[in-house]
C-alpha cells in the first residue's frame, strides 16, 4: 500500500503508530542526521523537501519552544556549532533543486 493509497482510505496508519515506536523510529534517524554531517541540508532539501532545520522546528512547534531548541536537539549541538563545522555555501543549482522540491511539499511542511 502506498502512502497515498493510505490517505485516500480516510485513515493515516501513522496515527495508529505507537508512541513508543514512532519515538524510537525518530532518535534514529535524528542520530543519523547527527552522524551524516556530509549529507548538507541543502541537498537533503533538494532531495526530500526537509532537512535537519526542518525537523527541529517541527520538533519546537510540537514541543512549545523555540526553533533553536528544536535544532539543537536534532544537532546534538547549537545550531551555531554544528553549522561553524558541517555548513558549506550552497551552489545555484543546489538552491533551483531546493526550489523545485520545497514546491511539492503540502502546505505547512
Amino acid at each position: 500500500m502506498s502512502c497515498s493509497d493510505d490517505q485516500t482510505a480516510g485513515r493515516d496508519t501513522l496515527d495508529e503508530l505507537d508512541d513508543a515506536v514512532a519515538a524510537a523510529a525518530f532518535r534514529r534517524l535524528a542520530r543519523l542526521l547527527r552522524h551524516r554531517s556530509d549529507a548538507a541540508n541543502i541537498d537533503l532539501m533538494g532531495l526530500a523537501g526537509f532537512c535537519r532545520n526542518c525537523l527541529g522546528d517541527w520538533i519546537a512547534e510540537a514541543g512549545d519552544m523555540d526553533k533553536e531548541t528544536g535544532r539543537a536537539i536534532v544537532h546534538g549541538m547549537p545550531t551555531a556549532e554544528w553549522k561553524a563545522l558541517h555548513h558549506t555555501a550552497a551552489t545555484p543549482e543546489q538552491l533551483v533543486r531546493m526550489e523545485e522540491s520545497m514546491a511539492k511539499n503540502p502546505s505547512g511542511h
